[in-house]
């Protein structure tokens, strides 16, 4: 009787300590987020530090995202021009992507290792779409996108509180600016499309 006691009463705290029973898991972009506020509530300047660490990894989230769907596109699109802008795309956020990862260990930022949820959701939406509707959707979504990143850009470029987070912003502004210009070009030349 007192061993069955003491077994529940170390899976009832296993539970608690591990969540079971919750059934939801964890948003891999959520997590960086709830360490990287952990990390800046234990210094001095916190708000400042957690602003920078929150641009940090959206900005990691988005790149991840667009590494994805271009990998996607490269295979779905019927369009060469969207082949092609897929492959800009790989080829400079694959880069960046990397660098920031570099800079962020440096900084001690906690990045996220997969997917948000909400972007999972746009993989998994485009993923199931095929020929010219594929073609439309990603380019749309890719302008949208880039739009949300030049902006993001932008005021890190200028409000960033860390010098190599705010180098790095308007460093990679400009080439967030020459995707967006290029995916505004390929939406007009695929929206005609039948």
């Amino acid at each position: 009787m007192k061993k069955m006691m003491l077994s529940g009463g170390l899976i009832a705290a296993l539970c608690f300590a591990t969540g079971c029973g919750e059934g939801k898991r964890t948003d891999a972009v959520e997590a960086a987020e709830e360490s990287n506020e952990a990390k800046a509530e234990a210094t001095p300047t916190a708000d400042e530090v957690e602003d920078d660490a929150e641009f940090a990894v959206k900005a990691a989230n988005g790149g991840m995202v667009e590494v994805e769907l271009a990998r996607l596109a490269a295979t779905k699109a019927t369009s060469q021009e969207v082949k092609t802008f897929a492959q800009t795309m790989m080829s400079d956020h694959t880069k960046a992507n990397e660098e920031f990862k570099s800079l962020a260990t440096q900084k001690n930022i906690t990045l996220p290792a997969a997917l948000s949820d909400e972007s999972r959701k746009d993989v998994d939406r485009l993923s199931a779409l095929t020929g010219t509707e594929f073609d439309k959707e990603y380019i749309a979504f890719m302008v949208e996108d880039h739009e949300d990143d030049v902006e993001a850009y932008g005021k890190a470029a200028s409000d960033a509180k860390d010098a190599d987070i705010k180098a790095f912003a308007a460093k990679t502004l400009p080439t967030l600016q020459s995707h967006l210009d290029m995916a505004k070009r390929t939406k007009e030349t695929v929206d005609k499309m039948q």
